[in-house]
């Protein structure tokens, strides 16, 4: 017994120098701000894209995409005569289908029947003038062209005004990021990540739309307005020690 409990003593006093020793003192990690900084800017634009459609019927498929071809040739021809050409006039959607008409049988009932062919041949063009935008568009519906399904307003060179955006969103996410600082009675470190655009995505620029039909004979008034331009970065500062 003696000699168990001598062992036991033994065990107990060793037993505390088996546990690993821990640092003296543990050193904190820095805390972080992270912010997501936005800005925007509104910009003129310099050019439209219109989407023109000429449609043609024909009793047969080639007499339809023949006599619809003639129509958009007339089309590409007319936006020549505004200095419209080569990569700023391309084809947009070409196609062919049956037509058919609703006729009313001797018993009163209505009844679709076969029609002949339908082509359709859809232009892009895009105009640089923007103050003949509405001159074209009203040429364009008189020389033939039966639909312009939209106008869309852009930049032709949009990334000098993207990168100034961009700039701007870095300012504004130092600027939220010292705020949080001051508030929480600590000062801004350096910056550690700066991500664009943030994890969450990042909003697009917008474009002004406008549409037309076929109407008078002025020119259709169109007004080219603004885009904006939107940028947003995601940063993350360390708080300094």
């Amino acid at each position: 017994m003696r000699a168990v409990a001598a062992g036991l003593l033994g065990l107990l006093l060793a037993g505390p120098a088996l546990l690993p020793a821990g640092p003296a003192s543990a050193e904190e990690a820095p805390g972080r701000i992270s912010v997501v900084g936005r800005a925007s800017r509104e910009v003129a634009p310099d050019f439209a894209t219109v989407e023109v459609a000429v449609e043609s019927r024909g009793a047969t498929p080639a007499a339809a995409l023949d006599q619809n071809s003639t129509a958009a040739r007339k089309v590409a021809d007319l936006a020549g005569e505004f200095g419209i050409q080569g990569p700023d006039l391309a084809t947009a959607a070409v196609s062919l289908r049956p037509a058919s008409k609703t006729v009313r049988e001797p018993g009163g009932q209505m009844r679709d029947v076969p029609d002949g062919y339908q082509a359709t041949n859809a232009v892009s063009v895009r105009v640089r003038d923007l103050k003949r935008l509405g001159a074209l568009m009203r040429r364009l519906l008189d020389g033939g062209a039966d639909r312009i399904g939209g106008v869309a307003f852009g930049l032709a060179d949009p990334g000098q005004t993207e990168n100034a955006v961009r700039a701007d969103a870095v300012r504004d996410a130092r600027r939220q990021a010292e705020t949080l600082a001051e508030a929480a009675g600590t000062r801004l470190g350096r910056l550690e990540s700066l991500v664009s655009p943030p994890r969450e995505g990042a909003p697009a620029p917008m474009h002004a739309r406008a549409f037309a039909a076929k109407a008078g004979g002025v020119a259709v008034p169109v007004e080219p307005g603004t885009l904006t331009v939107e940028a947003a970065v995601e940063a993350t500062y360390l708080v300094a020690p």
